[in-house]
């Protein structure tokens, strides 16, 4: 496993990482195996853990923290976000200072531990001033609960900019990284937010690198969804409207150019990824320790510029320029 700094902090994580955002818990066998993926991720290197408080209501907090309870903390990097409801009361949501320092103890309280390396905002609250977030934020670094802290979802470019200059203007700590989704078929933080990354020494952590399984070459054009995938049980049906004949007909392609290399479509969308000095780890969501074992192999794995252009012609993407005039 290689490892590198995210952004420009002293704090170095895995270049793969395990997300617990659908850690299915549901039964004794589920459980089991959850569990045998995160002992095997620590086993084979990685060190990052990525969790929330509204996963699961705190279940895959506690889960996660009687995990990891096994190993040195001085080994581990684990995240943990703040935003969505976690009660019914009209204070229990968003990212006011009060709901912040609340729920930053309830989860250190289910995962077992004084301190999160990662705090990051789950999305952006346009209720709460962006000035009453950062200083929360940055007090509870001062406190030592949290180490480091940023965003995720729903902060714009602009956005980010904004809380750059209230950061600089109070002299708060920096924000040190983000946490957005970004994969093969979902390219919208090429076109401003890796810039605004690169220019504050920022760095990204993306979920979802497979595009909720459809990278994976399992779903293919013509045949019944798999059995047990998500396409079959996802409550909100995110994988399904990826299902297209177009996107189907490019993962098609892009397993091609994973046979012709001797690896995986999801290793070579993981790798592909990781091309980027910005990205500071991939947060995975391996089900079986077998998934885990495959995602590993992405990372050291430099794709060649040839097979870098032959992917850029499949996927057709074309980053957004504004022109006046």
């Amino acid at each position: 496993m290689q490892y590198r700094n995210v952004g420009k902090s002293g704090l170095k994580v895995s270049e793969i990482s395990i997300g617990t955002w659908l850690t299915d818990l549901s039964s004794t066998e589920k459980v089991s195996l959850a569990k045998e993926t995160i002992q095997l991720a620590f086993e084979k290197g990685i060190n990052f853990f990525d969790c929330a408080d509204a996963y699961g209501n705190g279940a895959a907090e506690r889960f996660l923290g009687e995990v990891l309870a096994a190993y040195p903390r001085s080994r581990l990097v684990v995240s943990s976000k703040v935003y969505f409801p976690t009660g019914e009361g009209v204070n229990e949501r968003g990212l006011s200072r009060k709901h912040i320092f609340e729920n930053v103890d309830r989860s250190l309280k289910n995962l077992k531990m004084d301190y999160l390396d990662l705090y990051y905002c789950h999305r952006f609250d346009p209720d709460t001033p962006v000035e009453e977030t950062l200083q929360a934020l940055d007090d509870l670094v001062a406190q030592g609960k949290i180490l480091y802290y940023g965003v995720s979802e729903g902060w714009t470019a602009a956005r980010l900019e904004e809380a750059h200059g209230i950061i600089e203007k109070r002299g708060l700590r920096p924000m040190t990284v983000i946490q957005p989704q970004y994969h093969m078929l979902d390219r919208y933080i090429e076109d401003e937010i890796m810039d605004v990354c690169e220019k504050y020494g920022m760095g990204i952590t993306p979920f979802s690198p497979l595009a909720q399984g459809l990278l994976t070459g399992k779903y293919k054009k013509g045949q019944p969804l798999p059995e047990g995938s998500r396409a079959t049980h996802q409550k909100d049906k995110q994988v399904n409207r990826l299902l297209t004949e177009e996107n189907l007909s490019k993962v098609e392609k892009l397993s091609q150019i994973a046979g012709d290399l001797h690896t995986t479509p999801s290793v070579l969308a993981l790798a592909w990824i990781l091309r980027k000095k910005v990205i500071s780890s991939v947060i995975t969501g391996a089900s079986r320790p077998e998934q885990l074992a495959q995602n590993i192999e992405a990372s050291g794995l430099s794709l060649s510029e040839p097979v870098l252009e032959e992917i850029e012609t499949i996927l057709g993407y074309h980053p957004f320029f504004r022109r006046i005039g």
